[in-house]
């Protein structure tokens, strides 16, 4: 992963982000480029006649300090040894990412994001969602990977090889009597062709699937959870809950890579 796509925002939680993506761009050789998005919708309203109306004012100083927040970080960057840019935008958070994510090997983000969980479905990369204010060090030490033989869930796996590379501990963590199409073992046999050795975990089913997944994470103390985002619909999560907005929510749960 040498294209790493950052959204940036101020703070501990962006700070953190930055960190994780200037962390993997010096395992894998990489260049990060930064996000910064001024949403100009948001300082605009409908009025009754179908006229839209421009909080000028409001819209001039957030550009401002967007711009010099923009400023600020190219300054710190200049000063690490990694290649950088720095993207503005003026657009929804999601199309801001998903038009510059076009040519991303991965984007970077909050797990407690409200837009996190739209992404992986917006985007053609995977999401690599971290803790907020917690560094995420590369190369890891401890990983899982939460297999369930779904397209979903062997698209991270794909796209997690190069996050493994010189993972000291790799996990393929399945459910017993889950549905799944594709065996585990195939999944360590597509890992290790890839100079990546990983044990497989089968787990009897304790409550449900998300609590025995976490259960084993926490026993493990796993950095990273690769998993398959949305094997069911978003609307069906939405409504009945899943595995992926499970994690997405859980407050002691690990930085995920997610892909659809």
């Amino acid at each position: 992963m040498r294209s790493i796509l950052v959204h940036a925002e101020r703070g501990s939680a962006g700070q953190a982000r930055v960190e994780t993506a200037l962390s993997l761009a010096r395992m894998t050789g990489g260049h990060v480029t930064l996000l910064i998005d001024t949403p100009v919708m948001r300082y605009t309203t409908m009025d009754a006649m179908g006229g839209a109306v421009v909080a000028s004012e409001a819209l001039q100083e957030a550009m401002a300090s967007d711009d010099a927040f923009a400023r600020s970080c190219s300054e710190n960057l200049a000063k690490e040894d990694v290649p950088f840019t720095v993207l503005r935008a003026e657009v929804e958070p999601i199309d801001a990412l998903a038009r510059a994510a076009r040519l991303a090997d991965v984007v970077i983000t909050a797990r407690k994001d409200p837009t996190t969980g739209d992404l992986p479905l917006s985007l053609r990369c995977p999401v690599l969602a971290v803790n907020d204010g917690n560094l995420l060090s590369f190369p890891l030490s401890r990983a899982c990977l939460a297999w369930d033989g779904s397209a979903e869930a062997a698209a991270a796996l794909r796209s997690a090889a190069p996050l493994l590379a010189g993972c000291g501990e790799v996990t393929i963590i399945t459910i017993e009597d889950a549905p799944g199409d594709w065996p585990a073992i195939d999944a360590a046999a597509y890992l290790s062709r890839h100079g990546i050795q990983a044990e497989v975990q089968s787990l009897a089913r304790i409550g449900s699937i998300e609590e025995t997944l976490a259960r084993e994470l926490q026993l493990r103390q796993c950095q990273l959870l690769v998993m398959g985002a949305f094997g069911h619909s978003r609307m069906r999560e939405f409504l009945f809950g899943g595995v992926t907005r499970s994690f997405l929510e859980y407050e002691s749960a690990p930085p995920l890579l997610l892909a659809h």
